[in-house]
């Protein structure tokens, strides 16, 4: 960058973010969907630690009453590959392969119930991937079936599904809400042609705005679009013209993520020539443009990764107040335990995380053993209990009140964060963070880079100097 500042457009004014900052902040770093985040997981907690957490949630449940559960189902399989993806994946265009998947699920929910019993109150129901639109209807209806039957799905459950574009039709979604889905979110990333054989994947504008219109005519209490940005072949002006044709197609929320390019550790990525990429203050002007572009078109600006219309849910959850952060990013739902199902599938249970096994053999050879399918996870520290509440009031509400985390943790703030209260300083003075005597705040400009304030207070990032394995913050 050769300029002496760059300009990027903010919700309502023009926002100059000097090039020492950029530089400064341009680093790799977590985007905090947890604390501790998963790469800290460690394999000493596996399937018997797993199942004494289902135990006290259950032995909670008979003392006190059970609090609905989260329930995310992960489904590998793809028809091709996208070049940019990092998720868990199995391309294969051999659909008989979902009969022996849909098996272990049902093996895997049995482990479950055997500790928690039947009935546990589920409030929200996710199914992501890979495709889940990859199963035939009659394969998600008999998997809806097996949750139902496990589960008590509660009346005003968010009952979601990930739709590649290229899988489905207006016919198809009728099905899918047929099945309970009342949420459905549409992989879309970007509509310019160059940049979709980049990436290799192609679909039209048209097709996607005619899932939209019959997500619409099947009455879809909330449409999502995923968007990302940074992507090969992409400049501000294609991009641009991507916001445009989301904002045309109005979409309740929208998710945009800024592309992370690791191919050491995502095989798929090594086709992505670097060249390619757009540089820091590129992507930091389609960050900005977005940001203006949604925020011009009635979208309120969630956070790090999301708009919503302003009568969503999730606009009045910013509002209020009432924002929360887990694996899928933000949500309206209060902090709950979470029983991830599938292969390589993350949960929450207590004060513990948990993984599957990353790979299908893995997994299916846990099951017909008949255990649990947990490889790692992680039973939380006072320490990770009190970073995780200051690191999720950042990303979620924009201010950490010293008092609350005190009281709550029983601890004082001011003396057991000096350190990170100190590390902070610089943005201060850069106008993006704003300490007073009762907490911390991001300002307006800082929330394009809050994930940098959240790291302040990340111990154990703080120790490791090997932070490649991250996306960078801008």
């Amino acid at each position: 960058m050769d300029t002496a500042a760059t300009p990027v457009a903010a919700q309502d004014q023009p926002l100059v973010i000097p090039d020492e900052t950029l530089r400064r902040l341009d680093v790799p770093g977590p985007r905090y969907t947890s604390y501790p985040t998963a790469d800290r997981f460690i394999e000493a907690f596996g399937p018997d630690a797993y199942r004494q957490a289902l135990q006290e949630r259950a032995q909670g449940a008979r003392v006190g009453g059970a609090a609905p559960l989260s329930l995310y189902v992960h489904v590998p399989f793809c028809e091709s590959v996208c070049y940019y993806c990092a998720c868990n994946k199995v391309i294969t265009k051999h659909h008989d392969r979902a009969a022996e998947y849909l098996d272990a699920l049902d093996q895997e929910i049995a482990l479950h119930t055997a500790e928690l019993g039947t009935g546990q109150p589920v409030s929200q129901l996710h199914l992501g991937g890979g495709s889940p639109t990859f199963l035939s209807d009659d394969e998600l209806r008999r998997l809806m079936a097996s949750l139902r039957a496990a589960f008590r799905v509660v009346a005003g459950a968010e009952i979601s599904i990930e739709v590649d574009p290229r899988t489905a039709s207006p016919a198809r979604l009728r099905e899918l809400a047929a099945m309970g889905f009342n949420r459905i979110s549409f992989g879309i990333q970007d509509f310019d042609p160059d940049v979709q054989q980049a990436v290799h994947r192609v679909q039209s504008f048209e097709s996607v705005r005619d899932l939209v219109l019959g997500a619409r005519e099947c009455g879809f209490e909330s449409i999502n679009a995923d968007l990302i940005y940074g992507l090969p072949k992409q400049t501000p002006a294609s991009f641009q013209r991507t916001i445009a044709q989301v904002c045309e197609l109005r979409p309740d929320r929208i998710a945009l993520y800024a592309y992370a390019h690791l191919p050491a550790r995502f095989k798929p990525q090594r086709r992505i020539h670097a060249e390619d990429l757009p540089p820091a203050d590129a992507r930091i002007g389609m960050l900005g443009a977005a940001i203006s572009g949604f925020t011009g078109h009635g979208y309120t600006y969630i956070g790090m990764d999301h708009f919503a219309l302003h009568g969503d849910a999730l606009a009045a959850a910013k509002r209020q107040g009432r924002l929360h952060r887990n694996f899928q990013g933000y949500s309206t739902q209060p902090d709950c335990d979470l029983i991830g199902l599938g292969v390589s599938s993350i949960g929450r249970m207590g004060a513990t995380y948990s993984q599957n096994a990353k790979t299908l053999p893995e997994y299916y050879d846990a099951l017909r053993q008949g255990q649990l399918p947990t490889v790692r996870g992680l039973a939380l520290s006072r320490d990770d209990l009190v970073r995780r509440a200051v690191i999720m009031a950042l990303m979620c509400q924009g201010r950490v009140e010293f008092e609350s985390i005190s009281l709550a943790h029983l601890v004082r703030f001011e003396d057991y964060f000096a350190a990170e209260i100190e590390a902070l300083r610089p943005m201060v003075d850069e106008g993006l963070v704003e300490i007073d005597d009762d907490g911390i705040s991001v300002t307006a400009n800082g929330w394009f880079f809050v994930r940098a304030v959240a790291l302040t207070f990340d111990r154990y990032l703080r120790a490791d100097q090997n932070r490649e394995r991250f996306s960078r913050i801008v």
